[in-house]
C-alpha cells in the first residue's frame, strides 16, 4: 500500500509499514511557521492511530537542512519570550519533541542543518542518522530566545552534563562526527550513502515483531521516572498486547521451523 499526502509544507507517504514525514520548505531551510506545526501535529495523530505502520522517518526536504527550527520570519515570532512560553504545545516542537504518546519508532534522516526546534525534533526521535555534512545545535540563546520545546532539559539527560551544557551555553553548532562520539547520533555517512543507511535501520526494525517494537518504546517513553524494578511491574497496554499476540506465537513458530517469520502485527 502506497500514499502521498501534500499539505502546509509537510508531505506524508505512507508505503510497506514505514511513513515518511518531511518537512517540505526548503525554501526557508525547513523552518517551522504555526501552519506546519498544525499540520505536522495532525500527522503525527494519525500515525498514531494507524496500527499498519511500524516504522516513521522523519526528514527535510532538500540536501541543506532538516529543519532549522521556527521560522524567524512567521508572525509568531512577534510574540514576547513569555507569550511563547505561555502558548507551548504539549506536545513539543514540531508536535514531536515531547510526545509521549507515539509508540511507533521515529528515525531522525538528518540531512543538513539540525538547529533549534530541529534540534528538537532530533532529541525527540528514538533513531538518528546524519549525513557528514549535518550539523547540530541549540541556537536560541544566539537570538535571545530559550530552547523550551525539550532541548534543555532532553540535551542533559542524552549526552554528558558538561558536553550538553558546553553546547546549550554557547548556543554553537557542532558537527554530526561530534554528536555521534557524544551518542546523540547512530550513525553518520556520506551524503550520497544517507538513504541506503536509513533503510538499513527500517529493514531491521521491520524484522521484530510489530507488537514487541510498541512494547518496547512504549515502556521506554512511560517509564522512564521509575526505577527499573519498578518499571518492570507496570502493565503498560502495548506490553500486555505484545505478550499476548499472534506474532509472539509466530515468533516461536518460525523459530522451531527456521524460517523468517511473518509477523501478523496484532
Amino acid at each position: 500500500m502506497s500514499a502521498a499526502l501534500h499539505s502546509d509544507g509537510v508531505v506524508l507517504e505512507i508505503e510497506n509499514h514505514v511513513a515518511t514525514v518531511t518537512i517540505n520548505r526548503p525554501q526557508v531551510m525547513n523552518a517551522v511557521d504555526e501552519t506546519t506545526t498544525t499540520r505536522l501535529n495532525e500527522i503525527w495523530d494519525q500515525i498514531e492511530n494507524d496500527c499498519d505502520i511500524r516504522v516513521v522517518v522523519l526528514t527535510g526536504a532538500g540536501d541543506r537542512a532538516f529543519c532549522v527550527g521556527a521560522d524567524m520570519s512567521a508572525a509568531a515570532v512577534d510574540k514576547t519570550g513569555l507569550q511563547y512560553w505561555a502558548d507551548l504545545d504539549p506536545n513539543g516542537f514540531g508536535g514531536l519533541s515531547l510526545r509521549t504518546t507515539l509508540d511507533i519508532p521515529v528515525i531522525a534522516r538528518v540531512n543538513g542543518y539540525a538547529l533549534g526546534g530541529g534540534m528538537e525534533m532530533v532529541l525527540g526521535a528514538d533513531i538518528v542518522v546524519a549525513a557528514e555534512s549535518a550539523q547540530f545545535g541549540l541556537t536560541e540563546p544566539r537570538v535571545g530566545r530559550l530552547a523550551l520545546d525539550g532541548g534543555i532539559s532532553q540535551l542533559v539527560r542524552k549526552i554528558p552534563y558538561t558536553q550538553a551544557m558546553g553546547l546549550l551555553l554557547t548556543g554553537r553548532k557542532a558537527p554530526a562526527a561530534e554528536m555521534s562520539d557524544l551518542g546523540l547520533v547512530n550513525e553518520v555517512v556520506p551524503g550520497a550513502e544517507l538513504d541506503a543507511a536509513v533503510d538499513r535501520w527500517v529493514q531491521q526494525i521491520l524484522s521484530c515483531a510489530p507488537t514487541s517494537v510498541r512494547a518496547v518504546k512504549q515502556m521506554v517513553t512511560r517509564t522512564t521516572h521509575l526505577s527499573a524494578q519498578d518499571a518492570r511491574r507496570v502493565r503498560l497496554p502495548a506490553l500486555m498486547d505484545s505478550l499476548d499476540s499472534s506474532d509472539s506465537a509466530e515468533g516461536v513458530l518460525a523459530f522451531q521451523e527456521k524460517r523468517r517469520p511473518v509477523w501478523p502485527g496484532k
